[in-house]
C-alpha cells in the first residue's frame, strides 16, 4: 500500500489508533523501579516501554574526563533485540550513540553539575519495546530517574513529539505514523515552561506547519510534565506515609 492510499483517519476524524489529532497516548510512569540503581524509572507510552536507571554522582574514571567545574553525563540509550519487529543485533549503533548524545543535551541544562565537580553522573535508557517516541519516552524517564536519585535539579525534563500525516499536525506520533508520516518533531522542555532543550526534525514541512506542530508538541510536553510530578508527589508521600 502507498503512502497515498493510507487511510490516516476515520470518518470521525480519529487517527489509526482511535485517538484526537492532540490526544497523547495513555502514558503510564512510575519510579524507583530498580533496586541497585540510585534512582530509576519506567515510562510506558502506548506500546514504548522504556526503563532509565541513574547511577551517581561518583567520582569519574578515567580522571582525564573530569571537569574542574562540574560533573559529567555518561548517556547510555540502547534498544533491546526484541523492542522491534525485526530483531535487532544486539549492541550499540550510530542511531543509539545519536540519539544518546541527543539525550544527553536535553538533560543537561537541568541538572545542576556545578555542585559536584570531577564526578561522573551515569544514566542508562534500556528501550524494552519500540513502537514510536522512543527517544522522549527515554528522556521523560531519565528525568523522573535523576528526580529519584535526587540530583539536584532546575527541574524537570518533559519531553514530546508532534507529527504530520495527510498534511495535518498530529500530537505524540505512534510507530506507524513515525515511519509513514511526512514528519517527526520531537522537543523537549524544563518544567513544561519555555526553556527549548530539544528541538529536531524529521522531514520537509513549511514553516507554517512546524509552528503548529511545535505548539502541539509543547501541550503534550506540559500534560507530561504534570504526570511525572504527580509520579513523583505519590511516591514520596507513600514514603513518608511508611514512615509513620
Amino acid at each position: 500500500m502507498t503512502e497515498q492510499e493510507i487511510q490516516w483517519f476515520d470518518e470521525d476524524g480519529k487517527r489509526v489508533d482511535g485517538r484526537e489529532k492532540d490526544e497523547v497516548r495513555e502514558t503510564k510512569m512510575e519510579v524507583g523501579v530498580l533496586d541497585e540503581a540510585d534512582g530509576s524509572a519506567m515510562v510506558e507510552t502506548g506500546n514504548t516501554r522504556v526503563v532509565a536507571s541513574v547511577f551517581g554522582p561518583q567520582e569519574l574514571h578515567p580522571q582525564h574526563l573530569q571537569k574542574s567545574d562540574r560533573a559529567v553525563i555518561k548517556m547510555r540509550y540502547n534498544m533491546a533485540p526484541f523492542s522491534v519487529d525485526d530483531r535487532m543485533r544486539p549492541g550499540p549503533n550510530r542511531r543509539a550513540k545519536e540519539i544518546g548524545l541527543v539525550a544527553r543535551r536535553a538533560l543537561e541544562p537541568a541538572i545542576e553539575l556545578e555542585n559536584f565537580p570531577k564526578a561522573g553522573i551515569d544514566i542508562s535508557m534500556e528501550i524494552i519495546e519500540s513502537d514510536g517516541g522512543s527517544r522522549v519516552t527515554g528522556i521523560n524517564a531519565a528525568a523522573l530517574a535523576l528526580a529519584d536519585a535526587g540530583i539536584p535539579m532546575k527541574g524537570l525534563v518533559s519531553a514530546c513529539a508532534a507529527g504530520v500525516i495527510d498534511d495535518t499536525a498530529v500530537l505524540d506520533v505512534n510507530g506507524k505514523e513515525d515511519k509513514e508520516g511526512n514528519a517527526d518533531i520531537p522537543i523537549a522542555v524544563i518544567n513544561g515552561e519555555d526553556e527549548i532543550t530539544l528541538l529536531q526534525m524529521d522531514g520537509d514541512i513549511d514553516q507554517e506547519m512546524l509552528d503548529e506542530c511545535i505548539s502541539l508538541a509543547r501541550d503534550g510536553c506540559n500534560q507530561l510534565y504534570e504526570q511525572q510530578r504527580r509520579t513523583l508527589v505519590e511516591k514520596y508521600e507513600e514514603i513518608k506515609g511508611g514512615d509513620q
